[in-house]
C-alpha cells in the first residue's frame, strides 16, 4: 500500500500464510438474486468512488479486484474457509458459550 511502503509485507516479515481479514456483505438465505445484484452494483460502484478507496486506504484497507467482488466469489471463500478450519475446530473441541 502507497500508505505504509516502507512496511514489510506480513510473507516478507516471515510470516508467510498468515491469515487476512476479510470483509463482505451476506444477506439473509432466501433474499431474492435480483436484490443481491442490485445491493453487489451499488457496493461495487461504491467501491470505485475515489473518495471512498482513499478512506479505505487511510483505514489501511484494501479493495478486492473487481472480479472477487461478486457474491459468488464472496460464497466460494467462505465455503473454501469453513472446509479448512471446520476440521480443526471440531479436532480443538471448540464451543460457543
Amino acid at each position: 500500500m502507497e500508505s505504509a511502503a516502507d512496511i514489510p509485507t506480513v510473507d516478507e516479515a516471515g510470516l508467510p500464510r498468515l491469515p487476512t481479514l476479510r470483509s463482505g456483505l451476506w444477506v439473509l438465505k432466501n433474499t431474492p438474486k435480483d436484490v443481491i445484484a442490485k445491493l453487489n452494483a451499488a457496493t461495487v460502484e461504491a467501491l470505485g468512488d475515489p473518495a471512498v478507496r482513499k478512506q479505505l486506504e487511510i483505514s489501511a484497507c484494501r479493495c478486492r479486484q473487481r472480479t472477487k467482488l461478486a457474491p459468488e466469489a464472496l460464497g466460494a471463500w467462505q465455503k473454501a474457509e469453513i472446509e479448512k478450519w471446520w476440521p480443526m475446530i471440531k479436532a480443538a473441541n471448540v464451543k460457543v458459550d
